[in-house]
């Protein structure tokens, strides 16, 4: 992964959250960047032919940082159809930093796996979230402040949906007796 980071977050830490959430897909061809935005709150992009992924955070942001996600289920009406809003209680700016980035992932990994990637959002979202509440502890909430049971979000195998995206190769190791054994002074 080309990686650069021109905001004050440091740089280390961020890589190597970005790269355990990455694995086990194939990132040597990707192009991050992590930048301060010009006013929003946070942004990203994905740009799918060039394999790049800009992560834009704002500079006034306060944390603990409360997100709106699409986490819910859409629901049908007479007229179309709505969604909930939940929201992901971020703790600092890494965090929200890894949420961007991973939406945008997911959204690229839909491409590499021959998927439209129109009309993902929630699906970006759930893979997304799933990372910050599984490893950060991360709470998921309803609007007015009550805890969302997971059932209720992470209701779909977003892994199996990006199933054909490529992987890393597995590299294997040489079984004990076939290490290659040099004898010093012989």
């Amino acid at each position: 992964m080309d990686f650069r980071n021109s905001t004050d977050l440091d740089d280390t830490r961020l890589y190597a959250m970005f790269l355990r959430h990455t694995t086990p897909y194939r990132h040597d061809r990707l192009s991050v960047r992590v930048r301060h935005s010009r006013s929003a709150d946070f942004s990203g992009t994905c740009y799918y032919r060039e394999g790049r992924i800009l992560v834009n955070l704002g500079r006034r942001n306060r944390y603990p940082y409360v997100m709106d996600t699409n986490l819910a289920k859409a629901l049908t009406t007479r007229t179309g159809w709505r969604r909930e809003l939940y929201n992901v209680t971020l703790a600092d700016a890494e965090q929200l930093a890894l949420f961007v980035y991973l939406h945008e992932l997911f959204h690229y990994l839909v491409k590499r796996a021959g998927r439209s990637p129109r009309r993902k959002e929630a699906m970006c979202d759930r893979f997304a979230a799933r990372v910050l509440v599984d490893h950060y502890h991360c709470p998921v909430r309803t609007v007015s402040g009550g805890l969302v049971p997971r059932e209720t979000w992470d209701f779909k195998d977003l892994d199996a949906f990006v199933a054909d995206a490529p992987q890393e190769r597995q590299m294997r190791l040489p079984l004990c007796g076939e290490l290659p054994v040099r004898i010093l002074g012989a």
